[in-house]
């Protein structure tokens, strides 16, 4: 089975490349940057129709969308430990996925776009400390949820905390509370020797 990962790691690729260091999936890493040109080219289109990355082969079967891809590969590599046991917790990464890409990520993605991703002359504060302050309600969500457990779903790490822990990277900074069990919860995902490895790839290129 071969795997193909296009995208840089400083972007929504980290999250796939994660999860392959974590399964132990060898894998191609096309390092292909978001703005490339080939994103808007016939034969990445073929893969992404959307022109961004990531995108995934895995073997003949083509996705995008980040956190479809993470899901796909713990579904369909259960003796990596990613995924559930039983049908419940299915759906409780599920839901915790969903919640990354719908409750967390705008506002973290708002955050960061006008504090550091856009040129200074386009950031507007106001839109950054407007994100911010939303975002701390769903952040004391996860804390709350974290100060009976140390992992979001069952009782190890899982494809949910892969991507709520990619999402939410930037925890620390954004975090004006002290939501202290979803920092220590955040340090155990990024301490794990496979993100250690897949943020690596960022100074690789």
């Amino acid at each position: 089975m071969s795997l193909k990962i296009y995208g840089i790691a400083a972007s929504r690729a980290i999250r796939p490349l994660w999860a392959a260091e974590e399964l132990g999936i060898p894998y191609e890493h096309i390092r292909l940057h978001y703005n490339a040109p080939e994103t808007r080219e016939a034969p990445y289109l073929a893969l992404n129709p959307n022109g961004t990355v990531p995108a995934i082969d895995d073997d003949g079967l083509v996705l995008f969308e980040s956190l479809a891809i993470t899901l796909h590969l713990a579904r369909s590599r259960p003796a990596g430990g990613l995924w559930a046991s039983n049908v419940a917790d299915e759906a409780r990464i599920g839901q915790w996925t969903l919640w990354a890409a719908t409750e967390a990520e705008p506002l973290a993605r708002q955050w960061f776009h006008h504090t550091a991703f856009l040129p200074e002359a386009q950031r507007i504060p106001r839109l950054a400390d407007e994100a911010l302050e939303k975002l701390q309600a769903r952040l004391r969500v996860l804390d709350e949820h974290l100060a009976t457990r140390d992992y979001l779903v069952g009782n190890g790490f899982t494809v949910a905390d892969l991507n709520v822990a990619a999402v939410l990277q930037r925890l620390n900074d954004m975090a004006r509370e002290a939501v202290p069990y979803a920092r220590a919860w955040h340090a155990r995902c990024l301490a794990r020797p496979a993100a250690q490895r897949a943020f690596a790839l960022r100074q690789a290129g």
